[in-house]
């Protein structure tokens, strides 16, 4: 066996770590701009939230005719679900209850539905570099 010395990555994830000052840091900036870049939102404008309050999403906004239905068919709609879950679970817990939301209409999803994950990626965009970070000692809130 090799020590190859630190974990520089695991899972997709960056790791910067500080021993002198106990820092440990996480990071998915890689992994939002692959996502970025696969549901064409790497150039898209960003946002500062992660869910605007003016979405109202219900059931009702799901598609009502054959052609929505069709519109919405080419939509990769629950991928992009689990692309956002998997940043959120591992170091994104900021778009939890916006990917909650958007998520609850994965069986049926209509254009305002996409319009709200397109949200959220906008807002992963402008908030990439945010990572979760560890740090020894006492919890300051």
């Amino acid at each position: 066996m090799k020590d190859l010395g630190p974990a520089k990555k695991i899972l997709g994830m960056q790791i910067m770590r500080d021993k002198q000052k106990g820092v440990l840091q996480l990071s998915q900036a890689e992994y939002i701009n692959r996502v970025l870049q696969r549901f064409n939102m790497e150039k898209a404008k960003r946002d500062s939230t992660p869910l605007a309050s003016h979405f109202r999403l219900s059931k009702d906004q799901s598609p009502q005719t054959k052609e929505e239905e069709e519109i919405m068919a080419k939509i990769l709609y629950a991928s992009s679900i689990g692309s956002l879950m998997y940043a959120m679970v591992c170091t994104r817990p900021d778009i939890g209850y916006a990917v909650g939301v958007v998520s609850r209409f994965m069986s049926n999803p209509g254009k305002a539905h996409w319009e709200a994950v397109k949200w959220i990626l906008r807002y992963l965009r402008g908030n990439k570099e945010k990572c979760l970070c560890f740090s020894k000692g006492e919890l300051k809130v």
